[in-house]
């Protein structure tokens, strides 16, 4: 039976990023994982989708070239070519990955595991020692529980990523979360008639209000119909086509569509990597843990999706490895996993970071804010970029950068200026002073913080 200093079950951004990091750190690391090194983020989320989005948006600006003084000829796409690049990007991160996992001296044990006790993980017929184990085993699809979810064209979008050929000219999204925000602009930009139901009174409940109403009508002037407060009822195949009975505002109504994706939420993957005997704490199916991930047990922690009381991001999943790695090696925390920016690769692109002002009213949190229109600003109108724009909100009385929430191009990427700015716990006043070079994005940021109030003629002393 082979010893380790830490065993981690799941390969996915958390698993092989604690890996690395608990190498790095000295420990004889073991990493289990039953299907694909990368987990659903690199093979059958975001890394696809991504690249499926870049191909769309240059496809989208092929089509309006005549706008840059450009002509196209012919302006079409092959979706199965479209997808086999999506694949070859894939392949390449996920030999990057494997490279760094050997370069570390991480060994990579492939099978399904089992926790029968503490200490110990069960792989195939194979068992391991391992004086710390990290679960890592993500989150899958949940299904749809109405009839006709089985039917051949009703997908989750990770099976909608793992088919090359699939391409439906009429599309339903039932659900109006992140995952589906992100396929109406994908399938948007790609001349699909896309069609969006959402149970809340608007998409993207969780977020911003004025984020959900700029994106809501972004997608509607791109012909995106978008149903709230509306239910899913059932799915029946009617010839080649799938008809949709769902209820919207009280009434019934019926769709036909080539395709329907399912994006309703996702649940837990802890079936099958132990049982109730082993005694470990969940809340609402999730893992419970602290702030080190440890659950209630020494030496067993949860990362990412599968455990409780975080977002089911990505870039969380690694900073939640890497902590869990240190508390294995005896350090304190590295990363701070109070503050994680949240991002949508929609057209546009939108991310936050930090407080809104509905939280910070909602919190009895005095507040201020100031907002850029990037209409106004001056690489949006060289782009012939849509609306958009930055808002950043900071605290009435202490100055101190509470939030920011954004929606522009390269939203994504702006947002980690913010997070830092807030992490550091620096003043809006602070963050204005900083010189943004022109003409980019990033300089609406300061407009946005001028905005707030002003605070320009004041910000030092007169000359005497």
């Amino acid at each position: 039976m082979k010893t380790y200093d830490i065993a981690i079950i799941g390969a996915g951004p958390g698993g092989y990023v604690c890996a690395i990091r608990a190498a790095q750190l000295g420990l004889k690391t073991a990493l289990i994982e039953k299907d694909a090194i990368g987990g659903t983020c690199l093979n059958r989320g975001c890394i696809p989708t991504k690249t499926l989005m870049h191909a769309a948006n240059l496809y989208k600006e092929m089509k309006q070239a005549s706008a840059y003084g450009l002509s196209a000829n012919s302006t079409n796409f092959d979706i199965y070519k479209v997808n086999e690049r999506k694949e070859a990007v894939t392949s390449r991160l996920v030999g990057g990955i494997e490279g760094l996992l050997k370069s570390n001296g991480v060994d990579v044990i492939r099978g399904e595991a089992f926790i029968p006790q503490t200490g110990i993980v069960q792989v195939g017929e194979n068992q391991l020692k391992a004086k710390n184990i990290v679960i890592a085993t993500g989150s899958s699809a949940a299904k749809l529980a109405i009839e006709g979810a089985e039917l051949t064209n009703v997908l989750t979008g990770e099976e909608m990523l793992m088919h090359n050929d699939k391409y439906y000219k009429r599309l339903l999204i039932i659900g109006g979360g992140v995952i589906c925000m992100e396929m109406a602009s994908l399938y948007a930009a790609l001349d699909c008639e896309v069609t969006v139901l959402e149970f809340a009174d608007r998409i993207l409940p969780a977020m911003d209000r004025e984020l959900a109403q700029g994106l809501s009508t972004s997608l509607k002037k791109r012909d995106v119909r978008i149903y709230t407060k509306a239910v899913a009822e059932r799915i029946k195949q009617e010839g080649s086509m799938l008809k949709c009975t769902f209820t919207h505002k009280d009434r019934e109504e019926s769709l036909t569509f080539d395709g329907i994706i399912v994006a309703t939420g996702r649940k837990a993957n802890i079936d099958g990597i132990f049982d109730g005997s082993l005694g470990l704490k969940l809340v609402d199916g999730r893992i419970a843990v602290d702030e080190s991930q440890q659950t209630n047990f020494d030496g067993i922690y949860a990362i990412g999706d599968v455990c409780d009381g975080g977002m089911q991001l990505a870039h969380l999943a690694s900073a939640q490895g890497i902590n869990a790695a240190c508390a294995a090696a005896g350090y304190e925390n590295e990363m701070d996993t109070t503050l994680v920016p949240s991002c949508l690769y929609t057209d546009p692109e939108i991310a936050s970071v930090g407080l809104t002002a509905e939280e910070a009213k909602a919190r009895g949190i005095p507040f201020k804010s100031g907002k850029a229109l990037m209409s106004a600003n001056a690489k949006t109108v060289i782009e012939t970029e849509e609306r958009g724009f930055i808002k950043i909100i900071a605290h009435a009385e202490t100055d101190r950068l509470l939030g920011a929430q954004l929606m522009c191009r390269r939203a994504t990427d702006l947002i980690g200026e913010l997070a830092t700015a807030i992490s550091a716990k620096m003043t809006y006043r602070d963050l204005g002073c900083i010189i943004h070079p022109h003409p980019t994005f990033s300089e609406a940021i300061v407009e946005a913080l001028d905005d707030i109030d002003s605070w320009a003629i004041h910000a030092a002393p007169k000359r005497k």
